[in-house]
């Protein structure tokens, strides 16, 4: 849906403050540290007489998300992220998206496995995703920009006062810090942080703003406000989608392939244990995502249910769209009996206690169970996706109400181009009376 943005003047202010790398592609040495003059970079009046981003082309956008979000919801912030990138390279800046590492999130609770500062290659297709928009590893940006120095992390956050008379507007204002802020000053003069793990990490400069629109609204805050290297854009989740489900969108999703090794396990899992293949399933998948357009409805899928089961922070929050195990299995049986499938997969966090009852009730389901050491590798990440993977390629797909771990899975039966009747299902809770269905995205090309 298109929008128009309108670009409220920004004055900032903000006090002046004065390894083992892996280089996967190349090493370019911009040494320049420059000092800044802090309180005229971010007035609405500055021109760009400061010579360390006047002398330089390149220039790097981070970002990080709220810490309690999930893999599925930091993957949708990405799409975002990416979608402002685009605008910015549009007004001729040469601006690189860098990659958050993965690590530290809610749903990654597997004990014993070392699971922060995770490259995003771990995971999904860099190749894929630089189709899109140029992007790199964190610890590429590390080697490029010279050590591990952010010129400039801007905090998002709402406004304090909401809407103003309940009228929504796009518009972006230095405010104070709502909340208190996740970062604390060293000896140095240097701001410390989270920063994905990465103790070494440090920051020049760190300013909270208020901010309410799409993301494009801080592409003039970036050019021409704001003329350091490197800035970041911490609680990057405040800013919306550009166009939901336009062709952008989903240009960007497309380019969101999962990594090959992950894949290949899924579908070895798929054939050895669901009868499940590309060829008899035509589920035959591109490389090249950019040539990858099936025809909606081509896909058959393989001879068993996907199911993906929330538990866990969903029946803690009491929801009244989320089945009681009793009523997932009722419902799974009665698909199961409805489309003459003997097999259901299912993906779920459920505990200890909830999975041996769920097998009792269902003792043909399926599991994608890796061992300790196959864990190690894959990490619970890798295993997430594995799990996604096997229920994008089931004949009939069915997920929980609201999660983005299932919306995710949607995306990608539209991709490998599935029937909307055999993908945007959701369980129905026990005793709830409107059981609305998943809307149908269709992709845009």
């Amino acid at each position: 849906m298109a929008h128009s943005v309108k670009h409220v003047p920004v004055s900032f202010i903000v006090s002046n403050c004065s390894f083992v790398v892996f280089v996967w592609y190349f090493v370019v040495a911009l040494a320049v540290l420059e000092t800044v003059n802090a309180d005229s970079v971010f007035s609405a009046s500055h021109t760009a007489t400061v010579q360390t981003a006047a002398a330089r082309d390149l220039r790097y956008l981070l970002y990080d998300v709220n810490p309690p979000e999930g893999f599925n919801l930091r993957r949708d912030v990405y799409i975002r992220m990416a979608s402002l990138v685009k605008t910015l390279r549009k007004n001729g800046d040469d601006w690189v998206l860098v990659l958050p590492p993965w690590g530290r999130l809610y749903h990654w609770q597997s004990p014993n496995i070392h699971q922060i500062r995770i490259p995003w290659g771990e995971f999904f297709s860099l190749t894929s995703l630089q189709a899109n928009v140029p992007v790199i590893e964190y610890e590429e940006f590390i080697a490029e920009n010279g050590g591990p120095f952010i010129d400039q992390v801007l905090v998002l956050q709402n406004y304090a006062e909401g809407w103003t008379d309940g009228k929504w507007e796009e518009k972006v204002d230095e405010r104070p810090c709502i909340e208190k802020l996740m970062y604390s000053k060293d000896k140095q003069g240097y701001y410390r942080g989270w920063f994905w793990g990465y103790e070494q990490t440090r920051a020049r400069n760190v300013t909270c703003i208020s901010a309410q629109g799409h993301a494009s609204i801080m592409a003039p805050v970036l050019q021409n406000n704001i003329t350091v290297t490197s800035v970041m854009l911490d609680r990057a989740e405040t800013l919306l989608h550009d166009h939901y489900a336009g062709k952008d969108y989903w240009d960007t999703r497309r380019s969101m392939v999962f990594a090959k090794h992950l894949r290949l396990i899924g579908d070895d899992f798929r054939a050895k244990y669901l009868n499940s293949t590309d060829d008899r399933d035509h589920t035959v998948y591109s490389e090249d995502w950019t040539r990858m357009k099936a025809k909606l409805g081509s896909a058959k899928g393989g001879p068993y249910l996907g199911v993906h089961l929330r538990r866990k922070d969903f029946i803690w929050g009491h929801r009244e769209d989320v089945p009681s195990l009793k009523g997932a299995v009722k419902k799974m049986r009665s698909l199961m009996r409805k489309h003459k499938l003997d097999k259901v997969f299912i993906a779920t966090d459920a505990d200890e206690e909830e999975l041996k009852e769920l097998k009792k009730l269902l003792p043909d389901m399926v599991r994608f169970e890796p061992s300790i050491e196959d864990l190690e590798l894959l990490k619970d990440g890798g295993v997430a996706i594995i799990d996604q993977w096997i229920c994008a390629h089931a004949r009939f797909f069915i997920g929980t109400s609201v999660s983005t771990f299932s919306f995710r899975i949607h995306e990608e039966r539209e991709i490998l181009g599935f029937d909307p009747k055999t993908t945007y299902n959701r369980f129905c809770g026990d005793t709830e009376k409107e059981c609305e269905q998943p809307t149908h995205w269709k992709i845009v090309y």
